[in-house]
């Protein structure tokens, strides 16, 4: 098989930026017509006029805790009538049709997901091309199958490329080994501090793992776990997917960062706000989803990570990203009153002078203190300084230390609220 998917991945960055952007009005469309939640979020929209990243990113953002909240409210209303909070543009009534959801998922939250009657919906084939597994490969898939879609999202991808499946599932270590030792699987998808578990536990009773190449996700996978599974013969790539929107990024063989899915507008945006970052900086993942039966607009994944610069080395033309690097939802509560990151972007947008900003919380348990650290060319303007204090307790209605500091010496991880405190 070709070390790609299909030409799409190889295509002229241009050509999909344009193929990318002529798809956007008619999602926007297909979420106003079809989904309530679209309905409304879009109202007043012409989706016509949405056909760049300048038009999309007047899009509001919405972050899984609103669709769980819509959710939680539509479920109240009317039990069963509309499971996914109107996010969803197909239900599972038209099953019989070929229209509807083939199935529900259960996220924690709860979240429902549907699951459409398109193959390989969640777009994962990609990432098993990726990662080198062929046709023909049995896939040992240690993914939960139970609520979840993790396993259904890994095991449609693995049969669209031509690999069989094993459905593992998650625990019954001797039993999976047992497995592994009568079908000899080449293959393993799971998280990878499963897939560790399994060889330890194979060494431990003299098995030879069949397993020489792996595709992990569900978790970190640092580089000190895949070097120790390359000393043990395994090749494990990883690949960023959520429940929500399927596949997002993957590595490759090049192991330079993950590569964008075909199907995802990738946005980096400012966490607890819509606004983009620049690129190279850490914020947000907001991803915009090419699927009809669920159109997701700038959905707010609540993921750090950076644009890197730069095309794949394996010939992969799309974008590319960090990876994981946390998680966005920075909220903190500070003498009983929580703080969002987005209060401190109400900050910073009061001053024009101003770039970026981190509030830093120490102190010990009941002794909380504050410290907002802004990024400013004025680092010696002590009125400045006074009057970003005044804004910090008129948007918090907390009193604040402000420090200024030079253009470009906050730490681009992607923290906007760095809670420093003592819980000792």
């Amino acid at each position: 098989m070709s070390q790609h998917y299909d030409a799409l991945e190889t295509r002229a960055p241009g050509l999909r930026e344009m193929a990318l952007m002529a798809a956007l009005p008619g999602l926007v469309a297909r979420a106003q017509s079809a989904s309530a939640a679209g309905a409304e979020i879009f109202a007043g929209i012409n989706s016509a006029e949405v056909n760049s990243r300048d038009a999309l990113a007047k899009l509001p953002v919405t972050r899984k805790q609103a669709l769980l909240e819509r959710q939680v409210a539509t479920r109240a209303q009317v039990p069963g009538k509309d499971p996914f909070g109107g996010f969803s543009a197909i239900g599972w009534r038209g099953l019989l049709r070929g229209t509807g959801a083939r199935r529900v998922y259960q996220s924690p939250g709860p979240v429902y997901e549907p699951e459409g009657m398109a193959a390989d919906y969640w777009r994962s084939a990609r990432a098993f091309v990726a990662a080198g597994f062929s046709v023909g490969d049995l896939v040992h898939n240690c993914f939960s199958y139970h609520l979840t879609p993790g396993a259904w999202i890994m095991e449609a991808g693995a049969q669209a490329m031509g690999c069989a499946v094993f459905p593992g599932g998650v625990g019954n270590t001797e039993q999976q080994l047992a497995a592994i030792a009568d079908l000899q699987p080449a293959a393993y998808v799971g998280t990878p501090s499963f897939l560790k578990i399994l060889v330890e536990k194979a060494k431990e009773t003299g098995q030879t793992l069949s397993i020489h190449k792996a595709l992990v996700s569900g978790e970190a996978f640092p580089p000190s776990l895949r070097d120790w599974l390359i000393e043990r013969g395994i090749q494990g790539y990883q690949c960023y997917a959520t429940a929500d929107a399927g596949l997002i990024a993957y590595e490759t063989m090049a192991r330079d960062g993950l590569v964008l899915d075909e199907g995802i507008i990738l946005e980096i945006v400012r966490p607890g706000t819509g606004d983009l970052v620049p690129e190279g900086e850490v914020g947000e993942v907001v991803v915009t989803v090419l699927n009809p039966d669920y159109p997701l607009i700038r959905f707010g994944t609540g993921d750090l990570s950076a644009i890197l610069p730069g095309l794949c080395p394996t010939g992969r033309s799309n974008t590319r990203i960090k990876g994981w690097l946390g998680r966005a939802d920075q909220t903190t509560k500070v003498r009983g009153m929580f703080v969002h990151p987005g209060q401190i972007d109400q900050v910073v947008k009061r001053f024009e002078v101003l770039t970026r900003a981190r509030l830093v919380v120490s102190g010990e348990m009941s002794n909380d203190q504050m410290l907002l650290k802004v990024e400013t060319a004025s680092t010696g303007d002590a009125e400045l300084a006074r009057k970003i204090a005044e804004a910090v307790r008129d948007i918090t209605k907390l009193r604040a230390e402000v420090e200024l500091v030079a253009p470009g010496s906050l730490p681009n991880d992607g923290k906007v609220i760095e809670d420093a405190r003592s819980y000792r």
